[in-house]
């Protein structure tokens, strides 16, 4: 069964995102959290700021890039509600870690915080929905 005929078979609510606009959303969330995201791990190597402001951006950039992996490679749903829980909780923490340092990075990170707010919500509901 390939990914999107698994993903497609889950319950999930009603009021699930289809894939194209999931992956819209993406789209236009990318370039932001490139662009701050760089900005702050420059910040850091030029010694502008101290490696702690950066850590929740590090932890937040792999926990995101493991989320796939581990929902579509491994089909774990419960573990992959650990892991946007993570990317949720580290959002929080980046923005207050930088908000002393560049406000405008606490604040670009608010459509990623409300995106992935609605995503752990759907998350956790699949991944209660699925339960066996």
């Amino acid at each position: 069964m390939t990914w999107i005929d698994w993903y497609n078979a889950l319950e999930k609510p009603v009021w699930t995102p289809s894939p194209s606009t999931i992956g819209l959303i993406w789209q236009i969330l990318y370039p932001i959290i490139f662009i701050s995201f760089s900005f702050v791990f420059i910040q850091v190597v030029r010694r502008k700021v101290a490696w702690q402001v950066a850590l929740p951006f590090v932890i937040n950039l792999i926990a995101n890039v493991l989320f796939t992996p581990i929902q579509f490679g491994l089909r774990n749903l419960p573990l992959a509600s650990v892991d946007i829980l993570i990317v949720w909780l580290t959002i929080l923490w980046m923005m207050v870690s930088v908000w002393n340092h560049y406000r405008w990075v606490a604040i670009a990170q608010a459509p990623y915080f409300v995106w992935v707010s609605i995503a752990t919500v759907l998350q956790l509901s699949i991944t209660l929905m699925n339960r066996t």
